[in-house]
């Protein structure tokens, strides 16, 4: 049994290590906040720094909130002895830097796929994600027994960065959905329709999906406490573009998660959109 290295105890990768750990694995963590680190102290090895997580294991993966953590990170990974181990990212950065940090590998030794996923906190914890996949066949054989404890759908979807590409891909759509349910919601308020009876009718019919019933507790109770960010998805719009998404409602929306995030929800759930739009379109 390889042993593995979790590197990134956040909102979403603690629950997504503790899966690996009640698979059984030989799991080994580390997070440069100390204190989420807590409660793996029982079955997993807590390392207080990177070079003792990489020296004990065979397989790591990290799971970073942007380009810059990320960069660090394996900035100082790249010091180590490499040979043979295989690294996973599983965050959502631009395509440009991850390719870089798999040549970097390359050059030690070391192999590299990116693995970012789909779904939030709950997902995460219930090791329900989908994970998407870039990077070459055999390394992707080998990390599948752990990929699979983490998601219900794994997706090889070819050469690295095809992973990410995906991974935008599909925030720039769900980024579409939630300015649009917010937009909705307002307008029916407006209106005069009951908010629980119109979301009622929006996930009961082809308008509804998984992603408008995640978040209709939020839009009942006014309380967006964050399962995955408006800065982060301010971030993945802004991949989006970099990256080519050069369409009309693409710039429609990197121009309200903007405003919205300098006008202070950035810290709020992504839904938290809403209360910047009710803030604009009330005055």
């Amino acid at each position: 049994m390889e042993k593995i290295g979790f590197i990134g105890l956040g909102n979403m990768g603690y629950p997504m290590a503790k899966n690996l750990e009640r698979a059984g694995f030989h799991l080994s963590v580390y997070n440069r906040t100390p204190s989420k680190s807590a409660g793996f102290e029982v079955t997993t090895t807590v390392c207080t720094t990177i070079a003792e997580l990489v020296h004990h294991s065979d397989v790591i993966f990290t799971m970073l909130t942007d380009d810059r953590a990320v960069k660090e990170v394996y900035e100082a990974i790249l010091q180590l002895e490499l040979v043979g181990k295989l690294f996973v990212d599983m965050s959502t950065i631009s395509r440009e830097a991850s390719v870089a940090i798999s040549h970097a590998l390359s050059v030690k030794g070391a192999s590299f796929l990116d693995a970012p996923v789909a779904g939030s906190t709950v997902p995460a914890a219930e090791g329900t994600l989908i994970i998407m996949v870039g990077g070459q066949q055999p390394d992707f054989q080998r990390a599948l027994p752990y990929l699979k404890t983490m998601g219900k759908t794994i997706k090889h979807l070819g050469e690295q960065g095809k992973g990410l590409a995906a991974k935008i891909a599909i925030n720039y759509f769900l980024a579409t959905i939630y300015q649009g349910l917010a937009e909705m919601v307002l307008f029916s308020d407006k209106l005069g329709i009951d908010r629980e009876t119109m979301l009622d009718i929006v996930n009961g019919s082809a308008s509804g999906s998984g992603a408008t019933r995640v978040k209709t507790p939020m839009l009942l109770t006014n309380r967006f406490e964050p399962a995955f960010s408006l800065d982060l998805m301010l971030k993945d719009l802004r991949l989006a573009k970099d990256a080519g998404a050069d369409f009309p409602i693409g710039d429609t929306l990197l121009s309200t998660f903007s405003a919205a995030s300098k006008a202070g929800y950035g810290a709020d759930d992504v839904m938290g959109i809403l209360q910047y739009l009710n803030r604009e379109w009330s005055k």
